[in-house]
């Protein structure tokens, strides 16, 4: 940006638009254009689009660059925009009162942004944005300068692993794919993000899917192949555009195709829709999906870097995985390597989210600490609370107790306590959850997900969903946790793919975490977090009740009963443990046991 050049850049990720991004952009550019500026400054004053900023909680963000400053705006309506455009555009001064404050601050301070280092900053539909802070040129240097092999040792020697979970080292996936036998091969982008409260990939391509295509394109050349690749569910409609839209203008620009960047290489990528089966996210399972069928894992050995796509030698990669890749090529790995842990380089993504002041998306260096997330970065927990738990991983991971908050989030430190880093999700838990619940939501998801072909996990989850909903309705009994612990080990070291080998791992975090919460449930029939409503009592505290009848008219069964200034009464027998009644007394005269 020049001094005298005016960028407004307005959030337009899911969550800018899901807050009125568009129609910020829109009275942007309707104002610029009717503002009085004299035309050669007219000229120099841009609104575009950009990606996630990361705080989704306030948005819509709107950045106002002029004079070689950035100020951040926060919660921005359309009508707000004439007087930032009249105060601060033309007028030189910064309307106060609508700037972020000490929280946005906080919550960038302790991340080490690569991966989300453009994200917020260039137009996701415009490739000059991307070309011009040297998108595609390292590709370009790639190719013209280095041979597949060196890029290889690049890769292995940065220490990038596998975001997508499994955390496997990439410059060894590559080298297995390069040594692979076949004259035809195949790149895959996994962007089958299908992990409750996770957005990371979406975020990633909706914000600057061109790091991802640069990518593929220098993944392929590492390992030869001429086709990519990008699964994404269709659930993303606007990274799906995005991503459509950048790999047809990188097309014709020649950065795919037919000798790309002007060599004698061949490269391109096709879009394959998911249809949101979680299981797909498996890399046998997506493959088989490609190639038309049911999305089924299968048995490994063969892996797929040797037998893959149409039993084709194929490397598949994760988002942030590949888009990680032009940023270390550019700067080299030494730089790259130098953030995070000994066995755990560079950076992780995750989406903050749950019960926090600050949700929103992150980047972190590995090894810094889940206090420094949650306290420094997140602001620490929404209403008071106290932290009880962070679930790391998704379904495949665990829950972490508040008393574990100064562990390192790296692959080993989580493995160690029993939960993983996964793709990333992070869901906060305050002391108002029950971590029963948690650990059946989460068993329940994966069991409806499981695509049914192995009976480990396909019956094996199913009876732990059972066992789950018996104790959270006060039907627990004993022996049940044992029962929890052995069939969760069983299913862990016998299912076919790893959904069915970590579907279990919610359920062990809790039961070695938070036992005595499982206790209450099944000996003493009652839910310490007045979660589970099959275990909690609505009655009348003696001589609280003023005979409002505000509980009386909020009750939906009819169980509340009484005449206006005397005690009234609930009906056990009839009443539905709804909570409408607890929620309406003003006087909180209605005990919850």
């Amino acid at each position: 940006m020049t001094k005298n050049k005016t960028v407004v850049n307005v959030c337009m990720g899911t969550g800018g638009m899901a807050s009125g991004g568009a129609e910020v952009l829109q009275a942007f550019r309707a104002e610029l254009e009717a503002a009085a500026f004299p035309a050669e400054v007219k000229e120099h004053c841009l609104a575009h689009r950009v990606g996630c900023r990361g705080l989704c909680a306030k948005d819509v963000l709107v950045d106002v660059l002029t004079d070689g400053s950035v100020t951040t705006y926060q919660f921005i309506k359309p009508d707000m925009v004439p007087r930032i455009v009249t105060e601060h555009i033309i007028g030189k001064t910064p309307v106060a009162e609508w700037q972020v404050g000490e929280d946005y601050e906080n919550f960038h301070q302790k991340q080490v942004k690569i991966v989300l280092s453009d994200c917020g900053k260039i137009d996701p539909e415009d490739p000059d944005d991307y070309h011009a802070v040297g998108g595609y040129g390292t590709a370009r240097d790639v190719l013209t300068e280095w041979l597949p092999g060196e890029v290889i040792e690049e890769i292995k020697a940065s220490g990038l692993r596998g975001r997508g979970g499994a955390g496997f080292p990439t410059g060894l996936k590559w080298e297995l794919g390069r040594k692979a036998r076949g004259d035809i091969k195949y790149i895959i982008c996994n962007a089958d993000e299908g992990d409750p409260g996770a957005f990371m990939d979406r975020a990633v391509i909706e914000g600057n899917p061109h790091a991802v295509i640069e990518g593929m394109i220098i993944a392929a050349y590492a390992i030869g192949a001429h086709h990519g690749y990008v699964y994404i569910r269709a659930e993303y409609p606007l990274a799906v555009e995005r991503l459509k839209l950048a790999i047809e203008r990188a097309r014709r620009r020649l950065f795919l195709g037919r000798n790309i960047f002007g060599t004698t290489f061949d490269f391109d990528i096709q879009v394959k829709l998911g249809a949101g089966a979680f299981v797909c996210g498996e890399e046998t399972a997506l493959i088989a999906s490609i190639e038309g069928q049911r999305g089924m894992p299968r048995p490994k050995p063969p892996f797929p870097v040797n037998k893959g796509l149409w039993q084709r030698p194929t490397v598949i990669n994760n988002v942030e995985t590949l888009a990680n890749v032009p940023y270390i090529m550019r700067r080299g790995y030494q730089w790259y390597a130098s953030h995070g842990t000994e066995r755990s380089r560079g950076t992780k993504v995750f989406a903050l989210t749950g019960k926090i002041k600050n949700p929103g998306l992150i980047e972190v260096p590995m090894g810094i600490t889940l206090r420094e997330i949650i306290e420094d970065i997140g602001g620490g927990i929404e209403g008071g609370k106290k932290l009880k738990a962070v679930q790391t991983g998704g379904p495949s991971g665990g829950c972490i107790p508040a008393n574990m908050l100064d562990i390192n989030v790296d692959y080993e430190s989580l493995a160690k306590v029993g939960s993983i880093v996964g793709s990333g999700g992070m869901i906060v838990l305050d002391e108002d959850n029950c971590m029963v619940n948690m650990a059946k939501y989460f068993i329940q998801f994966t069991q409806e997900e499981s695509c049914g072909k192995c009976v480990p996990c396909r019956i094996g989850t199913k009876r732990l969903l059972e066992i789950m909903e018996r104790i959270t309705k006060g039907q627990g009994k004993e022996g049940d946790l044992e029962l929890l612990d052995t069939l969760s080990n069983s299913i862990k070291v016998t299912s076919l793919c790893g959904l069915g080998q970590t579907a279990p791992n919610p359920v062990l975090s809790t039961l070695k975490y938070f036992r005595e919460e499982f206790e209450a449930h099944v000996r003493d029939k009652k839910c310490p977090a007045k979660v589970c409503k099959d275990l909690i009592t609505y009655s009348i505290i003696e001589g609280a009740c003023k005979g409002c009848g505000a509980c009386l008219r909020a009750c939906p069964a009819g169980a509340v009963t009484g005449e206006k200034k005397k005690p009234h009464k609930i009906d056990p027998d009839i009443c539905i443990k709804c909570g409408a009644c607890f929620e309406a007394c003003k006087f909180k005269s209605v005990g919850r046991d």
